[in-house]
């Protein structure tokens, strides 16, 4: 029988991202997904506070970090994902349709030194696809939408759906990026919602919704479809597609979008240092017409 998975969240307010350890306490191996470098835009200053608060946790507890895994290549922060393989040893996966995000936004950027293939990455998950850490078995859901790569991980009654859902009184991620689309967003979002209703859901950000105090990131299935602001029972696929269209038109880019994506597709990598010794990162300029 399968041992229940121990879930502790680190919530990062800068970026409203929550990184989550999951460990199995029988053989004290875990995972860590979505992990958060800290970056000030700003300056340009990186830190590692936040995956220090996670390798902390780990090693108070003697867990064995063997998988670091991304449910995309997210747009809001910058994955510390290199820093933690570099102290853990673990290896780094992600969904197999990176290579599509990767095509896409190599030429937006000019990075020549962008495979295509994903090989940045240890390993490229397929939907369906299952694996253990200790005695726990991860199944890998390909949930595109917000973005071609964008999958959900399946740990016993936990689903950790990155940006494909937020919690009901939140809604869903947008879907307007490069590659995104909203009706496949909502297939997604129904394949999450078939599965049982006491399935618990973990997100991969919270905005604290108008009218609640608190942060939050866990929902479960029966409370998306009875509650959810933009997808609970009832609403159509069209609905949804004219909905999310509509809204999605008004939002400003993230804050951290441009150095998000250029890192990201890299598996967190950053820039090769320059002869001075300095890393850039590239800002694309839109001139008018």
């Amino acid at each position: 029988m399968q041992s229940a998975a121990q879930i502790q969240a680190f919530f990062e307010e800068a970026t409203n991202t929550v990184t989550y350890l999951v460990s199995d306490p029988a053989t004290r191996q875990a995972i860590v997904i979505d992990p958060v470098l800290d970056y000030d835009h700003r300056s340009g200053k990186v830190s590692t506070t936040s995956a220090d608060q996670v390798l902390a946790a780990a090693a108070a507890q003697a867990l064995e970090v063997a998988w670091i895994l991304e449910t995309h290549a997210h747009a809001d922060h910058l994955s510390a994902a290199p820093y933690l393989k570099a102290r853990t040893g673990a290896r780094v996966a992600i969904g197999e349709h990176i290579c599509d995000v990767q095509t896409i936004f190599r030429p937006v950027f000019n990075l020549d030194d962008v495979s295509g293939d994903g090989v940045e990455f240890d390993r490229l998950l397929r939907d369906g696809e299952t694996f253990t850490i200790g005695d726990l078995k991860v199944d890998v859901l390909h949930t595109p939408g917000h973005t071609p790569a964008c999958v959900s991980y399946r740990i016993g009654d936990a689903v950790f759906v990155g940006d494909t859902l937020f919690m009901p009184d939140y809604g869903t991620a947008r879907a307007d990026f490069p590659g995104g689309s909203a009706h496949t967003l909502y297939q997604s979002i129904q394949k999450l919602l078939a599965l049982p209703p006491a399935t618990r859901l973990f997100m991969c950000h919270d905005y604290k919704a108008p009218g609640r105090d608190s942060y939050a990131w866990e929902s479960t299935v029966a409370e998306e479809r009875a509650h959810n602001v933009h997808v609970h029972e009832g609403v159509s696929a069209d609905e949804f597609v004219a909905m999310r269209q509509r809204r999605d038109a008004t939002l400003a880019a993230p804050t951290l979008l441009l150095p998000s994506i250029q890192v990201n597709i890299r598996a967190g990598r950053l820039p090769e240092a320059e002869s001075n010794g300095v890393r850039y990162l590239k800002i694309p300029m839109r001139l008018p017409a």
